[in-house]
């Protein structure tokens, strides 16, 4: 998803993508006219196609035009969307709002990215500074669950450490977020641990990359296609 197409998603997009979802568009396309939508949101046939193109435009939805209306459906990355918000509101209503997300998945080998990503001096220093350790050089990668693929929206409700962007004399280097987690296996936990999450990144809401000062993999005796779970809690 390019920069420009994520500004142009703001609340209104968000108000088309929900009328989508409870006409069952999380489940397969659904049939969408411009005037009926238009109805719904209050607003001119025109700007409820703008709405559209934009939540396509933004990898929210996928559209197949046709003469009397389009077919829309949800993409993974608009139903966690309607999951950010969903976390949001049960923090404004619910007087016991949950402070912790569990996420469960499988081990998986990594790209080599977030070793490339943790290893870099503009990151290290943060690391070190703002979490209290220094990482071990690599990454461990978690292929989530579905549900926790839906469930992970709910991370962004909670207070995480902020790791900022920074240049060198080549490239400018982007910021990321970092959640404090707890990882578990076969009986066996690892708690001083946080899942990055970087603003630019070739996985997809399916993964997560877990930092640690110790190799993860030794320390649990974690091996590919392990079942782990993820406790991720706010700092």
């Amino acid at each position: 998803m390019s920069e420009s197409a994520q500004a142009t998603v703001g609340y209104d997009e968000l108000a088309a993508l929900k009328f989508v979802a409870l006409e069952g568009g999380r489940t397969g396309p659904v049939k969408v006219s411009c005037s009926g939508l238009a109805d719904r949101l209050a607003a001119s046939t025109q700007t409820a196609s703008r709405r559209l193109q934009r939540l396509d435009e933004a990898g929210y939805v996928e559209r197949d035009v046709v003469s009397d209306g389009q077919w829309v459906s949800l993409t993974e990355s608009g139903e966690a969307a309607l999951h950010r918000e969903y976390a949001d509101y049960r923090r404004i209503f619910e007087s016991e709002s949950a402070d912790s997300v569990e996420l469960t998945g499988t081990v998986t080998s990594g790209m080599g990215e977030g070793r490339h990503y943790i290893s870099l001096p503009g990151y290290q220093a943060q690391f070190e500074e703002r979490l209290g350790y220094e990482p071990f050089a690599g990454t461990l990668n978690v292929e989530l669950t579905e549900e926790s693929v839906r469930a992970r929206a709910a991370m962004a409700s909670l207070e995480a450490v902020p790791i900022d962007g920074w240049e060198d004399e080549d490239r400018t280097f982007g910021p990321a977020t970092c959640y404090a987690a707890t990882v578990r296996h076969a009986g066996q936990s690892f708690e001083t641990a946080h899942i990055i999450v970087p603003e630019r990144t070739h996985h997809d809401e399916s993964q997560v990359e877990i930092i640690a000062p110790e190799k993860l993999r030794d320390e649990l005796g974690l091996d590919d296609g392990d079942d782990v779970t993820v406790v991720v809690e706010a700092v």
